[in-house]
């Protein structure tokens, strides 16, 4: 397999955002003196934010203030988001594309804000050559349109670039676009939910990206 360019995707991938929204959901719920029922939090892709307020309102019951809990929640976390590192592995990765030559972009259902703001903080905005996210394309995953959009800027095909994902529906994206895909899952999908992914892995950390292609070969 010859390779030009990396294609990553953003939350949950390069960085543990999932973790942090979690959290900060269960922060909201204790701030009532409840605990948060975890059970199919990230259902259906991670779950409607409004109905994510509706069960809190439900269970807190008269004289709950969303705009307060909404600017509160958001306020903790992004106070947790300001030491929030790459997830384990990526620098290392990063640092072997650089060795190996090929281009980085990212591809994520996340607005251009939210990404380039979390990778600016965490120094790789500007390692990485492209970006194309959700408020640049019409659908989000699993439509493939934010890897076609990448694919594009990059000036390739999809047989010259490889996908990461951390979620089946980024899986399917990825392959829709006609790019083979790893996927390292993220903590709150079942590993064997990714039969379409080219290859899983635990972690970034588990092997060098030169082993990898060679074995996505």
């Amino acid at each position: 397999m010859t390779l030009d360019a990396l294609i990553f995707d953003f939350d949950g991938l390069i960085m543990d955002t999932e973790s942090t929204l979690l959290e900060s959901w269960r922060w909201e719920w204790r701030q009532h003196g409840l605990e948060l029922p975890a059970e199919g939090f990230f259902a259906a892709h991670g779950g409607p934010v409004p109905e994510r307020y509706e069960a809190l309102a439900a269970a807190v019951g008269a004289g709950y203030d969303r705009q307060a809990s909404h600017e509160r929640r958001n306020a903790y976390r992004q106070r947790l988001h300001e030491t929030l590192p790459p997830a384990p592995g990526i620098r290392d990765w990063f640092d072997q594309a650089a060795e190996l030559e090929l281009r980085l972009a990212v591809a994520s259902s996340s607005d251009e804000q939210w990404v380039h703001g979390h990778l600016a903080r965490a120094g790789l905005l500007s390692r990485i050559e492209v970006t194309a996210c959700g408020n640049e394309v019409a659908g989000h995953k699993p439509d493939p349109a934010v890897y076609l959009l990448a694919l594009q800027r990059l000036g390739l095909g999809a047989d010259r670039a490889l996908a990461f994902e951390d979620t089946p529906h980024g899986v399917a994206a990825a392959r829709a676009a006609g790019l083979r895909c790893v996927a390292v899952p993220n903590a709150f999908v079942a590993a064997d939910r990714f039969g379409r992914a080219d290859l899983v892995l635990t972690s970034a950390a588990d092997i060098a990206l030169a082993a990898l292609i060679d074995k996505i070969s």
